[in-house]
């Protein structure tokens, strides 16, 4: 068997033709990722494979730079103003060590499926592959909005801070059918959660001119943050987003939160308990929000953040020193809120996600209890981050089929900062048909491949398709025509 053949994790018949009869030519719906929508719009052919894959601006795949640095990679290779070529050459010295990672699968996916490389990236052929990889991507097929286009994704959904002015997005939006894909916003208030640090005062008054509302009062904060879910929505916008590395439920009063609100903004220390309250009410009313206007709230949990302090100072956030979260009681804290939320009838469509495995299973039978108001309203969101390998991926689906109906599941998402990252939609359907095949294959599953089939078109794209709503006017082969994936093999 070669690297990535064409029936790779395809370990039984019944998953070899679900997969490439019914899932591989499905469209995509990205609903969550972080590329940047400037990017997007300006559609520049990147100078090197260097600038696409490890790092472009200050920012790049932090997956990438974990493992360059446990290989000893100097950081001036990884993050630093180092030769780009060298940084290459560090990447491939260190993908030979990765065997067994995803990032070992997925980088070796991308070079197939957008160069054409079948062999394994090695300091031995790097520099043929640097060659080959360069001047492919001077060509229009390498301009972002191609790479996106031509990977027969349908929607992209960036992330963004409810202050912007979505410029971008007012500019794709005016193109969309010239690009043949959707970029639509979703709210993420990162800056809203996070109130210790010394620019929440200046961010406060930043949102209230943006909201055209001076911000002096938590219920001030609240109509500004109405006024930019209005903005938003007229933007196509249908997902909020929130990370919560850490919850406990603890509600208050609007005096005390105004309270909290002044401290923070002055820079005085908010205590726990003070910080817990805020988190509480402000999570309540965009819940609210979320529910009003008929979006999703997506909830991302159970996380450590910027643990090597030195170098979060030298290099900021998101830059590879993450850890997974291990708060024993973070969904049993949730599930507080979402009991408080339910007796006022205000509990919007919700997607979960934890980085730590311990809480799958409780987040799954928590979301069993809140079903009510629509088709799987409640989700449990894919195998995230850490967890985002084959054998996580099917643990994440196997724990949605016994506790709740996986055959609506809204399936695969990017999470990623890179316009080479669709084929892992592409290893989730792997992942997905042969959780299928296995069944079929054990007597759990009837042999009915238009039964089945439908299951995993579904999961691929439709169910993505009926349940945000990102195309309300016309569908997108009625938008943009029918396109296929150039990419694949």
């Amino acid at each position: 068997m070669t690297l990535l053949d064409k029936d790779f994790l395809l370990t039984n018949e019944w998953g070899k033709k679900l997969f490439f009869d019914h899932a591989k030519d499905m469209p995509i719906i990205d609903y969550h990722c972080h590329l940047n929508p400037n990017e997007i719009y300006e559609n520049k052919n990147y100078e090197n494979i260097t600038k696409l894959w490890i790092n472009e601006d200050h920012y790049g795949d932090h997956y990438k730079w974990r493992l360059m640095r446990a290989n000893g990679v100097p950081e001036e290779l990884i993050t630093g103003d180092g030769d780009d070529y060298d940084k290459f050459m560090a990447w491939a010295g260190t993908i030979e060590k990765a065997v067994g990672n995803p990032v070992y699968e997925w980088t070796h996916l991308e070079l197939q499926r957008f160069f054409g490389i079948d062999e394994p990236l090695t300091t031995k052929n790097a520099p043929e592959v640097w060659k080959k990889a360069n001047a492919l991507l001077a060509t229009d097929d390498f301009k972002p909005q191609n790479l996106i286009k031509n990977s027969n994704v349908k929607a992209v959904c960036t992330t963004d801070d409810p202050a912007s002015d979505l410029h971008y997005h007012k500019l794709l939006k005016a193109e969309e059918k010239e690009s043949g894909f959707r970029t639509l916003p979703a709210m993420r208030p990162d800056n809203l959660i996070q109130i210790n640090k010394p620019t929440f005062a200046d961010y406060l008054k930043e949102l209230g001119e943006q909201a055209g509302v001076e911000i002096n009062s938590f219920r001030d904060l609240v109509k500004a943050l109405e006024q930019r879910f209005e903005y938003f929505n007229e933007m196509g916008g249908r997902l909020s987003d929130h990370s919560l590395l850490t919850y406990h439920f603890a509600e208050a009063t609007d005096e005390e939160l105004d309270s909290i609100m002044k401290k923070a903004a002055a820079n005085e220390p908010v205590t726990g308990l003070e910080y817990d309250k805020w988190l509480t009410m402000f999570l309540e009313e965009m819940m609210k929000l979320n529910k009003k206007f008929n979006w999703t709230m997506q909830f991302h949990i159970n996380s450590i953040r910027d643990l090597n302090k030195p170098m979060f100072e030298q290099l900021g956030q998101d830059t590879g020193y993450d850890a997974m979260g291990t708060q024993p009681d973070i969904v049993d804290q949730m599930a507080k809120l979402y009991t408080k939320m339910q007796e006022t009838r205000d509990l919007p469509k919700s997607i979960f996600y934890s980085l730590n495995p311990n809480d799958w299973k409780q987040l799954v039978t928590l979301m069993g209890c809140f079903q009510e108001g629509g088709k799987q309203k409640m989700q449990f969101g894919a195998a995230w981050w850490f967890n985002d390998t084959a054998e996580g991926m099917d643990t994440q689906l196997r724990d949605f089929a016994q506790q709740s109906l996986l055959p609506n599941f809204v399936g695969m998402l990017t999470d990623s900062r890179s316009f080479l990252s669709y084929p892992r939609h592409e290893y989730f359907r792997r992942v997905l048909c042969n959780f299928f095949g296995n069944l079929v294959e054990q007597g759990r599953a009837p042999e009915d491949e238009e039964y089945l089939g439908k299951i995993i078109e579904d999961i691929a794209y439709n169910n993505a398709y009926e349940y945000f709503g990102f195309f309300p006017d016309a569908t997108p082969d009625e938008l943009f025509g029918q396109h296929e994936n150039r990419f694949q093999y």
